[in-house]
C-alpha cells in the first residue's frame, strides 16, 4: 500500500473534516492555547491598574486636543434605546471569541484552502495585541466616569464585567489597541473575499464598522484603540503577506 493511501483520511471523513481528525485536533488546541495566553495577558495587565489609568487620561487628553472625543455621542445614542444597547452589548462580548471562532471553523470546513493564512494573520494579530496589553496595559473609556463615559454592559445583569463568567473572561486594561477591532476586521475582510454571494460579502464588509460602533457606545473603547486594532490586523496581514511572497522568490 503506498503512503497516500496509509496517511490519506478514509472518504467518509475527508467530507466532514479536510484533514482529518489530527489535524482538526491540533487547530483545536492552538484556538485553546490562544485563549490561555489572553488569560495570561490579562492577569500581567492587572498587575499595574495605575498605569492602565494613566495611559488611559493620555488617550483621552489625544481627543480632547483634536477635538475627537465623539465616543460620548455614540454612548448617549445606545443609552437613549433599549434595543441598541442590549445589541451592542451582545455584540461586545460575541464578536471576539464566538464569532472569531465560528468564523475559523467554517473557514476550515468550508474553505480550506484558505484556512492556514486566515489563522496565522488572526494569530500574529492577536499577539501583537497581547504584548501591547501587557507592555502598555490602558484603562477602556467605562471606568472614567468623571468625563461622562458609562459602562453600558451594567445595565444587563448577565453581561456586566462583574459577573461571574463575564469577569473571568474580561480584561479590564485591554482598551489599547482594540483586538475587538482587529479581529472584526480581519473577519470582514477575509470572509468578505471567500463567500460568493454578494449580500454575504456586503454584511460581511459590514460587519468591523458594526463592532466598532459597539465597543464605543458601550465604552469599552476609544476610537484611538480601534484605530491602533486596525494598525495592528495590518501590519499582522503584511507580515505575513511579505514572509510568503520570500519564500516563493
Amino acid at each position: 500500500m503506498s503512503v497516500v493511501a496509509q496517511t490519506a483520511p478514509p472518504p467518509s471523513e475527508r467530507r466532514v473534516l479536510p484533514r482529518g481528525w489530527g489535524d482538526f485536533v491540533l487547530q483545536i488546541g492552538i484556538w485553546f492555547g490562544f485563549l490561555a495566553a489572553y488569560q495570561i495577558a490579562r492577569g500581567l495587565a492587572d498587575r499595574n491598574p495605575a498605569e492602565a489609568f494613566e495611559n488611559g487620561l493620555r488617550v483621552i487628553d489625544i481627543e480632547r486636543n483634536a477635538n475627537a472625543l465623539f465616543e460620548l455621542s455614540l454612548q448617549g445614542l445606545v443609552e437613549s434605546s433599549h434595543l441598541l444597547a442590549l445589541a451592542t452589548s451582545w455584540t461586545y462580548w460575541l464578536s471576539q471569541f464566538t464569532v472569531l471562532g465560528l468564523a475559523l471553523l467554517w473557514v476550515y470546513l468550508r474553505r480550506n484552502e484558505y484556512f492556514a493564512r486566515f489563522r496565522n494573520v488572526v494569530m500574529l494579530a492577536n499577539v501583537l495585541g497581547l504584548a501591547g496589553y501587557v507592555l502598555a496595559p490602558t484603562a477602556p473609556p467605562r471606568m472614567f466616569p468623571d468625563f461622562g463615559f458609562v459602562d453600558t454592559l451594567s445595565r444587563f445583569a448577565s453581561l456586566n464585567h462583574g459577573s461571574g463568567l463575564v469577569e473571568l473572561a474580561s480584561n479590564p486594561y485591554a482598551a489599547m489597541p482594540s483586538l475587538h477591532a482587529a479581529d472584526s476586521l480581519i473577519v470582514g475582510v477575509a470572509l468578505a473575499l471567500i463567500v460568493r454571494r454578494w449580500w454575504a460579502k456586503a454584511l460581511w464588509l459590514a460587519w468591523p464598522a458594526w463592532v466598532a460602533f459597539s465597543v464605543m457606545a458601550t465604552g469599552n473603547h476609544f476610537w484611538l484603540d480601534i484605530a491602533a486594532g486596525a494598525a495592528v490586523a495590518l501590519l499582522a496581514a503584511v507580515a505575513l503577506e511579505r514572509r510568503l511572497l520570500l519564500r516563493r522568490a
